[in-house]
């Protein structure tokens, strides 16, 4: 045998035989560990069918021994059938007589759970035969000297839903087996009809609680009836091995095989030629001398071969230089990247960062990284290099690049998730993106879960998922000093767009972390913690102004009673439609926050207390007028709300002082009689200043503290000062903000609903006077 066949066999030997050994241990490993995570599965899937019919039993004796305590058994029976407790209770005397049964029962045979079963008379039939009906538990009923009267029975349907039940419990499929035939016959199953009557005939062969597989891939399991699970079950689960195994495996072995022989016969054509010329340039080369050339004797394989040798030193020697060069010019790149994303979440920084770190890596002349934005449209966050560059009929100035997805080539890429690049001709320049000759484009993707996308695959293309939840492009344009951008260009850009993604997920997942940490997750308004912040940041910025603030706080009356009577769960869904009717009645720029409980606080900026008294009176109609509809509850849910109201800097020199006050407000609005509001007392002890007062000027007749532009006083003869708002104030100004006038419709005095829900004395503002800064109507968008 030549040398060349030698070494072809022995690179055969040496690379098939650990392919084919791989693929038996692939194919075994597969088989075994399918086999084993399905009787795991199983397992796991009894366990739970027993806890749950044990549950149920429980249950089931516990709803018998409560009609065995009560005097009047058939009442209690009745009203614990209609809780659900049971779908049937049975009541018999010592003789076996039927005393009661509900009515609707299900018909006998019934299980008993101590594994006999129950029949229409009360009596018991270990042996019965026919498909079960329903599952029951029995106990005696005595009598108070403990003399035995009978037994009470409870059951509960077994019925295609109790089955489907199951085994949404368990995540397996269950099959109810018919106890009394000789032969295994189904009387309800979860079994879609082309494996039924496989898993059935494999059923009949198990014995135990052992696992068999069935010709189409299921495995399947006997369960019962014995004493702690009385029900003919039949569990199964299909196969997790992965189809057409074999076939694969069989495939690669081929193809390896394919592959080993062509690398062989390459191999051994190379390596038996005489190599001793080469040897001490070879030796000369591996101690890292460049410069060794071998020289050219002759033009068959050695002489071609001392050519490419030589060729290969020159280019190496060229590329180990422009490798070192770049090296260390990636390395900087890297190092300002790493440290730009350690030090902030300035995303518009770090994006910068990036397209300088990929356009001086890989020599473009410009670039952009865009972002997909509301409307499917790719905003570009930053550029470099593209003055000049845009399209003479869109040079708007704005130097904003704005590209819907699917049109041109980045919004091809960001629609398809492909990159791309290539040589673009002026004549093809889709609207939109800058002239270039060359570009290359790259898509970045954050998948649900939190993690990043890496832009995988030979190709470099996002999965379908991932184009689809595509974040945004990194472009480059025109190369320096080559005519286009090659496959190591496109594979940095891909390792750039990667930390682009990196980046823009980290900065998503704060600002949502930070928004989650402000918020409460039951009504979406803002939580306690966000209060304390707002409320000083709030009046800090009244005191700088000299405007006013005003501080609503609410509290849902008789709440408690809503938990007691319609549970928690109608409580909450009442706490989320009140937070839902609280937002609509308040402006932007006022803040609604969740204290804690029912207890609500609303911050009004540059906002009086007639303005205050305006929006509690509108909050206190919309929650009182219309019910809170609860799901699963007959009739609707009447509550009502009290609120309290103080003003800085009247009530309060900080935020925790006009806080408290508007708490001691809402306490006095609770002592009125609830579904009120009540105004603050203004403090005595409060530091105060001298302001300038406009001649003629005069209090509102209601004494509540206003805000707003000074009106001219009038006097008519002989009578006393009066304020005109037609004098002195612009017309724009005499209508007022919507929200503090009341619509003459809506709001007038005679609309009234009483003293107790109007709150104090508060004289409603005539046309075009008492201008308030409250919040205007519901016209804004419901959501924050």
């Amino acid at each position: 045998m030549t040398l060349r066949g030698r070494l072809t066999a022995a690179f055969l030997v040496v690379v098939l035989g650990p392919v084919l050994l791989g693929a038996l241990f692939v194919a075994s490993t597969v088989a075994a560990v399918d086999r084993s995570r399905s009787t795991e599965r199983l397992a796991v899937a009894a366990s739970t069918v027993r806890t749950s019919v044990d549950a149920l039993c429980q249950q089931l004796r516990a709803t018998a021994d409560a009609v065995a305590l009560t005097a009047d058994s058939a009442v209690a029976a009745a009203q614990l059938v209609g809780r659900g407790l049971a779908a049937a209770v049975l009541i018999t005397d010592v003789a076996g007589q039927v005393t009661y049964i509900s009515p609707g029962a299900p018909p006998t045979p019934w299980q008993d759970c101590a594994g006999s079963t129950e029949g229409a008379n009360g009596g018991s039939n270990p042996g019965s035969a026919g498909p079960v009906r329903a599952l029951a538990a029995q106990v005696d009923l005595h009598d108070r000297a403990g003399t035995r009267l009978g037994t009470v029975t409870a059951a509960q349907l077994v019925d295609p839903p109790f089955v489907a039940r199951l085994a949404a419990v368990t995540g397996v499929a269950v099959t109810l087996l018919d106890s009394g035939a000789s032969a295994a016959r189904v009387t309800h199953t979860t079994e879609s009809r082309d494996v039924r009557d496989a898993v059935l005939a494999a059923a009949v062969g198990v014995r135990g609680e052992q696992v068999t597989e069935t010709n189409e891939g299921r495995y399947v399991r006997r369960l019962g009836p014995s004493d702690a699970q009385p029900l003919p079950l039949v569990l199964s689960v299909p196969s997790e091995r992965p189809p057409g195994l074999h076939a694969t495996l069989l495939g690669v072995v081929v193809l390896a095989g394919l592959l080993a022989v062509l690398t062989a016969w390459r191999l051994a054509r190379v390596t038996t030629r005489p190599l001793a010329e080469l040897a001490g340039a070879v030796d000369r080369v591996a101690q890292g001398d460049l410069t060794a050339r071998v020289p050219v004797r002759s033009r068959d394989e050695l002489g071609r071969l001392a050519a490419a040798f030589n060729r290969m030193t020159r280019e190496t020697g060229a590329y180990v230089a422009a490798l070192t060069s770049n090296r260390d010019q990636l390395r900087g790149h890297l190092a300002v990247l790493g440290d730009t994303l350690a030090s902030t979440h300035d995303l518009q920084r770090i994006l910068r960062v990036i397209l300088r770190s990929a356009i001086g890596a890989t020599g473009a002349r410009a670039g952009a990284v865009l972002l997909v934005e509301t409307g499917g449209v790719l905003v570009s966050q930053c550029t470099e290099g593209l003055d000049g560059r845009w399209p003479a009929e869109e040079a708007d100035g704005s130097q904003t690049l704005r590209v819907p997805v699917g049109v041109g080539v980045v919004g091809e890429v960001a629609a398809t998730g492909e990159p791309q690049r290539g040589r673009a001709e002026p004549t093809e320049a889709p609207t939109g993106e800058p002239r270039c000759r060359t570009y290359v484009a790259v898509p970045f993707a954050a998948p649900a879960g939190g993690a990043t996308a890496t832009i995988g695959g030979p190709s470099g293309a996002l999965d379908e998922a991932d184009a689809a939840a595509a974040l945004g492009v990194l472009a480059l344009y025109d190369r320096l000093g080559a005519d286009e951008f090659d496959d190591d260009d496109l594979a940095t850009l891909r390792t750039f767009a990667g930390h682009a993604a990196v980046a823009v997920d980290n900065v998503r997942v704060h600002e949502e972390a930070q928004r989650l940490s402000l918020t409460d997750p039951l009504t979406g308004l803002w939580n306690y913690r966000y209060l304390r912040e707002s409320i000083r940041r709030e009046v800090e910025r009244a005191s700088r102004f000299g405007r006013m603030l005003s501080v609503l706080a609410l509290d849902l009356d008789r709440f408690k009673d809503v938990n007691d009577t319609y549970g928690h769960a109608a409580g909450d869904t009442v706490l989320a439609e009140f937070a839902r009717r609280v937002r609509g009645e308040i402006r932007e720029v006022d803040l609604a926050f969740r204290q804690g409980g029912e207890e609500f606080v609303l911050l009004l900026p540059e906002t009086d207390a007639r303005g205050a008294a305006i929006v509690a009176e509108r909050l206190g109609a919309a929650v009182r007028d219309t019910p809170i509809a609860v799901e699963a509850y007959a009739g609707p849910v009447l509550v009502t709300v009290s609120v309290g109201i103080a003003v800085f800097p009247d009530h309060g020199s900080t935020g925790r002082e006009v806080l408290e006050a508007a708490d001691d407000a809402l306490y006095a609005a609770k002592a009125a009689g609830r579904d009120t509001y009540r105004v603050a007392e203004v403090r005595s002890d409060l530091p105060t200043r001298e302001i300038p007062v406009l001649a003629c000027a005069v209090s509102p007749p209601d004494g509540l503290p206003r805000a707003g532009q000074p009106v001219q006083a009038s006097r008519e003869p002989g009578g006393p000062a009066r304020s005109d708002p037609a004098v002195g104030v612009p017309e724009s100004s005499l209508a007022g903000p919507a929200h503090a006038r009341p619509d003459s419709a809506d709001d007038t005095p005679d609309s009234a609903t009483g003293p107790a829900r109007a709150g104090p004395d508060v004289a409603w503002p005539g046309p075009g006077g008492g201008a308030s800064s409250g919040p205007h109507p519901p016209r804004q968008s419901r959501g924050r």
